[in-house]
């Protein structure tokens, strides 16, 4: 079974007050517990030596198996109360403070998280005073952010106008939102009563919003599993092979895909699968002379008939 990285550190985590309490539990007995293969749990021991009370090393976890029992040989040494060095807690106390700024952040929690700044700040004594000279700011959607945390919150629908870049125009429309979260950046998923479909909207593409009276009410829908990103191709979309130049190789990067060989120029010949394969004519365009559509036949001439309407615009008066 496919596993991720938040996975992986969440049984790490439980792996290792499970082995504290159980010295020299077999191998096959912790697998069965986790839920998981003993070459998983294998892999798992070769990762946790290297972990510790500091990223600096020291103090990090002796654990070792013979294949059939796991043995920890210094517990009691990591369990000791954990202290902060003094960049550790000038990064934590400068990340505590941007938090607290973040427009949309519920009160209760803003409040919550400025106490636990102060205490943090006493404790930490010289380094309290270095990270007050130092300040991080947020590049994000605030306004909009609060907005569709408030109409989540209060249940309400929204009004949208929002950008599209796979058609490049700005549409109007209703939703009901169902929940915020960030991949790479920060996005909304809703029930557009424009489509009549579950969408998810960019917050740095809304141009404008707008609160509604109107109750919010999506079906009942499940969420999606999110930890593969945010694009996951099906094994039945339309498959479409892309070939780059070494300026291109940024989107075997950006694009979920099914294999990117290498190309004797430096580049790379890309196959994905997309369920809007006409999406991908505007990657064309942007691509330029770094890359072209090889497959399907349809979608390379309709590429080549976009990138020759593109390049006529300019032939014409200024």
């Amino acid at each position: 079974m496919a596993t991720n990285a938040i996975d992986q550190t969440r049984r790490m985590l439980s792996l290792v007050t499970y082995l504290r309490e159980r010295p020299g539990a077999h191998v096959q007995d912790v697998a069965r517990a986790f839920g998981i293969t003993e070459d998983e749990l294998i892999s798992d021991l070769d990762v946790l030596p290297m972990c510790g009370t500091s990223f600096r090393g020291g103090d990090l976890l002796d654990i070792d198996t013979d294949g059939d029992r796991i043995w920890w040989h210094n517990p009691d040494d990591v369990a000791e109360p954990l202290r902060f060095a003094a960049d550790e807690a000038t990064a934590l106390l400068v990340a505590a403070r941007a938090v607290a700024t973040l427009p949309g952040l519920r009160e209760s929690d803003r409040q919550a998280l400025l106490r636990a700044t102060a205490k943090l700040e006493t404790a930490a004594g010289e380094a309290a005073a270095a990270s007050s000279r130092l300040s991080v700011t947020f590049e994000s959607e605030g306004g909009v952010f609060a907005d569709v945390d408030r109409a989540i919150s209060e249940r309400r629908r929204l009004w949208l106008r929002y950008y599209s870049p796979a058609r490049d125009e700005l549409t109007e429309r209703e939703v009901d939102p169902i929940r915020l979260f960030a991949v790479g950046h920060t996005y909304m998923e809703a029930w557009c009563r424009l489509s009549e479909d579950r969408r998810t909207f960019r917050l740095d593409r809304v141009a404008e919003i707008r609160l509604l009276d109107e109750p919010s009410a999506p079906p009942e829908l499940e969420l999606r599993d999110l930890s593969e990103g945010l694009v996951q191709p099906a094994a039945e979309d339309p498959e479409v092979v892309i070939e780059v130049g070494p300026g291109g190789r940024w989107v075997a990067e950006y694009y979920p895909h099914d294999s990117a060989e290498e190309l004797a120029d430096g580049g790379l010949r890309i196959t994905l699968r997309t369920p809007d394969p006409a999406s991908l004519r505007r990657l064309a365009l942007r691509l330029g002379g770094e890359g072209r559509i090889v497959a399907p036949q349809e979608l390379a001439r309709s590429a080549q008939s976009a990138a020759r309407a593109a390049l006529a615009a300019y032939d014409g008066p200024a």
